[in-house]
């Protein structure tokens, strides 16, 4: 007879890291702030950087609170508007 066992799992919270348009700031410096960031390749600090512009807002990236906190941050220290909000 075997027995299960059973696994309790616990999941962190997740935050949305997300990037708002400043009509600002130069494409140019958004992509290169994104890449630093998140090390992103170009193309998809591109496509970031361009639905932001659109929509006013873009997802960066969804990770843990203190991740989410930092990378916020450091947008801000490239002069760009982030906020995080829970998944």
């Amino acid at each position: 007879m075997s027995t299960l066992l059973e696994r309790s799992v616990t999941r962190i919270p997740l935050y949305k890291v997300l990037l708002h348009n400043d009509d600002i700031n130069t494409t140019e410096h958004v992509v290169t702030a994104l890449a630093r960031v998140f090390h992103f390749d170009l193309t998809v600090c591109e496509r970031i950087m361009i639905e932001a512009h659109t929509n006013r807002v873009a997802l960066c990236a969804v990770e843990p609170l203190e991740l989410a906190e930092l990378h916020r941050d450091q947008l801000s220290s490239f002069s760009l508007v982030a906020t995080i909000e829970p998944e």
